[in-house]
């Protein structure tokens, strides 16, 4: 994943369950049903992950970390890269005062 300062700053990080859905599910060619059943998770959850309707959660950042072998901290900072993004744009902190530790 590329370094946050390297992002062109408009551009949306991607919700991980667009790279599951895109790149990651279809490179096993297992069906969705049986990524689910392995990852001990319904069907559903699966689904609403891959239509970026739910976040990954950091146990399920561990749980696709096991499974893709590539450990939990790469899925959860893909989904806090993607939330931060959003809060930055949706939450108003202009009357919010900054205060400097002494």
């Amino acid at each position: 994943m590329a370094d946050a300062a390297a992002r062109h700053a408009d551009i949306e990080p991607a919700h991980p369950g667009e790279l599951l859905s895109e790149i990651v599910i279809p490179a096993t060619g297992l069906p969705k049903s049986e990524i689910a059943r392995r990852l001990g998770i319904s069907r559903q959850t699966l689904h609403d992950i891959l239509s970026c309707k739910q976040p990954v959660t950091p146990a399920m950042a561990v749980r696709l970390g096991k499974f893709f072998g590539d450990g939990g901290r790469v899925w959860l900072r893909m989904q806090a890269e993607h939330d931060l993004w959003r809060a930055q744009r949706e939450i108003d902190v202009s009357s919010i005062d900054t205060v400097r530790a002494a």
